[in-house]
């Protein structure tokens, strides 16, 4: 408990200088949010003052800052200069099928490197290793909009196995699978490496001389000890999943805050590009606290809470 309130107060120092950035960075981008939410249509000095007051543009730089960081507390962000909607809104209104792209990524990036590191972690040197290592350098260093294209033409055009666009389970398949490729890679080289390093320990051998089934050994007992390492990287490939959950939304024509970036960078809608860095950031800071928490359940001789020595 003592560790976890830590490290939860911890991330209030992160989050400020995250917020801190976004503000200084969106200060200096050229343009009036002001023209930009006009979109171009002509509007007297009068029209142009009043919005520039009713956004709070007219105070000081100082006052916006804390102004901004009161609203980005409570979640506030605004409005869309394009949608002349609430940011918040909208991002909750295009989260779901962000989220259940990012779960399907994650579950394939997951379960392949997995599979694929234990194979090898379990034959290194042999034929096995090398055809499961190639394949995980494979899928590593394709870029997600190149292998979300070659799914499309293979098992959407060419096998029509999967739909390519739409909704439901079947339409999210490929994009799961473009996205946690590239996961799938550094992930089954480092379960490779710790699945190595555990099998040589003494309380393996220990659990051969007793007979144990060898499943059993590697699922009970090397498994979960190698798991440390990967799960460090897990809290990492987070910002990798994201960006490629970016990236294939646009590929596979999907919604989701993804394609709401992307528009918004382009629109120059501030408030909202804004909204969705923040956001994402949090969630990053958060789901990396998780990770650190995991340890205890995987290996309970973690102990964070120390008592001074006396």
């Amino acid at each position: 408990m003592a560790f976890f309130l830590r490290r939860l107060l911890g991330i209030i120092p992160i989050l400020f200088l995250t917020w801190t950035v976004v503000f200084v960075v969106f200060e200096f981008i050229p343009g009036d949010p002001v023209s930009l939410m006009m979109g171009g249509v002509p509007a007297s000095d009068e029209v142009m003052a009043n919005e520039r007051a009713r956004l709070g543009l007219d105070k000081p730089v100082l006052e916006r800052y804390a102004s901004f960081l009161g609203r980005a507390v409570v979640g506030d962000f605004g409005e869309s200069y394009k949608a002349r909607q609430p940011v918040t809104q909208m991002i909750r209104e295009q989260i779901r099928p962000t989220l259940e792209l990012a779960a399907g990524g994650l579950v394939v990036g997951l379960g392949l490197g997995l599979l694929l590191g234990v194979l090898a972690g379990l034959k290194p040197n042999s034929w096995l290793d090398t055809v499961c290592i190639f394949l995980a350098l494979a899928g590593g260093s394709l870029p997600s909009f190149w292998s979300g294209m070659l799914l499309i033409y293979v098992f959407g055009t060419v096998l029509a196995w999967v739909p390519i666009v739409g909704s439901g389970f079947s339409a999210l398949i490929l994009p799961s699978i473009a996205t946690g490729l590239f996961m799938a890679g550094d992930f089954a080289r480092l379960v490779r490496s710790s699945i190595i390093d555990a099998m040589k320990q003494n309380y393996i051998r220990t659990a051969y001389a007793k007979g144990l089934a060898p499943i059993r050994i590697v699922g009970k007992h090397a498994l979960r000890n190698a798991l440390i390492p990967p799960i460090t990287m897990l809290g990492i490939q987070l910002s990798t999943l994201i960006g490629g959950a970016v990236v294939t939304e646009n590929v596979f024509a999907r919604p989701g805050l993804g394609t709401m970036l992307v528009d918004a960078v382009l629109n120059k809608d501030m408030p909202l590009v804004q909204a969705l860095i923040v956001y994402t950031t949090g969630v990053y800071v958060l789901v990396n606290l998780l990770v650190d928490l995991l340890y205890v359940l995987i290996d309970p001789r973690i102990k964070y809470a120390r008592t001074p020595s006396r």
